[in-house]
């Protein structure tokens, strides 16, 4: 029997390279066909095209959010297809369905400070809120319009990812298939730890609209969200690729803001980085890696973290204010996210050129990808291969040059139009059209 030292080696042995007899296995999982086949599919789901009401009661002196009652929230439920009586969580026990609607059983986003609900998410979370000094006699100047879109997307984000990780908890929790444990010991450990995720991701959540609140800029409303994973495997290596794209964007995030002169907002975010590398740590051990992935994490860009939640996990059109994050969504670049062996090798790739982008499909002449690992100088590759479907759809590989760069961890792939020069991230965001491809190699 595997040691219980670990949270869940249950799963590191199933990816393994030897086969591990079903009998010893602690985790096994189940028959996933029905989550597959209802995975995307809205049930009808037709979003409003404008924000409820929102009228900002006066912070208190913390600053952080406190909602008012105008904002409309129905009761606490959330829609998962065929779901068990009783359930506060969500979660499909059908497959029917893998939509995710807010506000959660505690009400949440709309939740009260000071409230009985806050103390219960703090103490799930194992900690507070930041607790604010009282304000300085003569109140600093609010952030600039840019420092306050990376505050905007920060709560856009941590939405996401209590819905995320909502879901998962339900399902480990109710034995979804896919989800099924043999080890009870090692199941209760997923839960405990999952259990404080959700927590902690809520107060990120509340301490991003409660600055928006505090500069009367927010708070960011709830979409809602579907989850193309059917199985624990699968859902604790999506959150390690998103939380990857988290702890890069959120550096990004970092410059911006002592480039705007707000050096006041940079240690709570920095605070979030640490909080979130823990958490990744986990997820890698998890699924049987080494809990750090490399000396130096992946740079992203807002624009990037900001294009992957739209394409992969937002219901089009059930977001009430995205259009107050003033960043680019950039076209997808398929398939992602992308789990590859380390060696040198050529990386498939397709895009639909449509639309604006159309003429992509015969002019491609001047693209290339770019390969974006670690704190390195972006990595250009030509197109290759490159074959064109009927739609417009666009398919060719591209040379990874894993081994003299020691691409380990994630790498970030985007098309970009032009001859360059590509030596940072920020030449490589301004001439995307295509992206990102998230792709994972440790």
């Amino acid at each position: 029997m595997y040691s219980k030292l670990a949270p869940v080696l249950a799963i590191a042995s199933l990816v393994s390279a030897a086969a591990v007899p079903v009998e010893k296995r602690d985790i096994y999982f189940g028959n996933r066909g029905g989550h597959q086949g209802g995975w995307g599919d809205q049930g009808g789901y037709s979003a409003s095209a404008s924000a409820p009401g929102y009228t900002a009661s006066a912070p208190p002196n913390n600053g952080y959010y406190q909602p008012s009652s105008t904002q409309g929230y129905a009761p606490p439920s959330q829609t998962y297809g065929s779901q068990p009586a009783g359930s506060s969580s969500g979660g499909s026990s059908s497959g029917a369905s893998n939509i995710f609607k807010f506000p959660t059983a505690d009400g949440f986003p709309n939740v009260q400070n000071p409230s009985d609900a806050l103390t219960q998410i703090e103490i799930a979370a194992h900690g507070t809120l930041p607790i604010a000094p009282p304000p300085p006699a003569t109140p600093p100047p609010p952030p600039k319009e840019d420092d306050l879109v990376s505050l905007r997307l920060i709560a856009f984000n941590e939405l996401f990812e209590v819905a995320y990780f909502s879901e998962l908890l339900y399902n480990i929790t109710n034995a979804v298939p896919g989800y099924e444990f043999q080890d009870q010991s090692a199941k209760q450990q997923m839960i405990d730890a999952i259990t404080a995720v959700v927590a902690q991701e809520k107060e990120h959540t509340l301490n991003a609209n409660g600055a928006l609140a505090k500069f009367n800029a927010g708070p960011i409303l709830p979409c809602t969200y579907q989850s193309p994973v059917s199985d624990l495997k699968t859902a604790i290596s999506v959150a390690r690729t998103f939380t990857d794209v988290v702890l890069g964007t959120l550096g990004d995030v970092q410059t911006h803001q002592g480039q705007n002169g707000d050096a006041g907002l940079i240690r709570g975010v920095a605070a979030v980085i640490g909080q979130e590398g823990e958490q990744n740590g986990f997820y890698r051990s998890a699924l049987g890696l080494i809990p750090s992935a490399a000396p130096f994490l992946t740079q992203s860009a807002r624009e990037f973290a900001f294009s992957a939640l739209n394409q992969a996990f937002i219901v089009p059109g059930s977001c009430p204010n995205v259009q107050t994050i003033n960043l680019t969504i950039f076209d997808p670049l398929s398939p992602s996210p992308q789990f590859l062996q380390p060696q040198d090798q050529d990386v498939k790739f397709s895009f639909l050129a449509a639309g604006a982008k159309s003429h992509y499909a015969t002019n491609y002449q001047t693209l290339q990808v770019a390969f974006l690992n670690q704190q390195n100088v972006p990595v250009l590759a030509k197109l290759d291969n490159v074959s064109v479907a009927k739609d417009g759809t666009l398919s060719f590989s591209a040379h990874l040059p894993f081994n003299k760069f020691i691409m380990n961890g994630l790498t970030i792939a985007a098309v970009v139009d032009g001859a360059g020069p590509f030596n940072t991230i920020n030449d490589v965001v301004a001439a995307t059209q295509f992206g990102p491809s998230l792709i994972e190699i440790n």
